[in-house]
């Protein structure tokens, strides 16, 4: 049973990445940009795929982890910059999603009954 709340875990983990990057962190770590990142994204978002064809719960569990460390690894190089941080991250996938499911979020200006109508509107609304 989970005892912490999923935010509690989050803020730890962005802790944990702010002690790594910090000043007497990890010097890997801290020598690290977005560029020199991509491979471990790339090998990252890979092995969440070998664990989803898999269907290995337990080793997705843990790639997600893996590669939810580098979208908060990557935030935080733009938080040192003062670009944009986390929760930018969140309310603005957030925010795309109640965009493109109108016939969710506001089911009263769209009706939608089939994946087909779903997938015809979203078209019109990435143009």
């Amino acid at each position: 049973m989970r005892t912490k709340s999923i935010v509690e875990e989050i803020t730890k983990l962005q802790e944990v990445t702010a002690i790594l990057r910090g000043e007497n962190g990890c010097p890997w770590d801290k020598e690290q940009d977005h560029q020199t990142l991509v491979p471990y994204l790339i090998e990252e978002s890979q092995e969440v795929i070998e664990a989803i064809l898999k269907k290995d719960d337990d080793l997705l569990k843990e790639e997600l982890g893996d590669l939810l460390f580098q979208v908060v690894f990557h935030a935080r190089l733009a938080e040192e910059r003062r670009s944009f941080d986390l929760g930018d991250i969140a309310k603005r996938v957030s925010d795309k999603l109640i965009f493109r499911h109108p016939h969710v979020f506001k089911p009263e200006e769209l009706t939608l009954s089939t994946s087909q109508e779903v997938l015809r509107e979203l078209g019109k609304n990435q143009r």
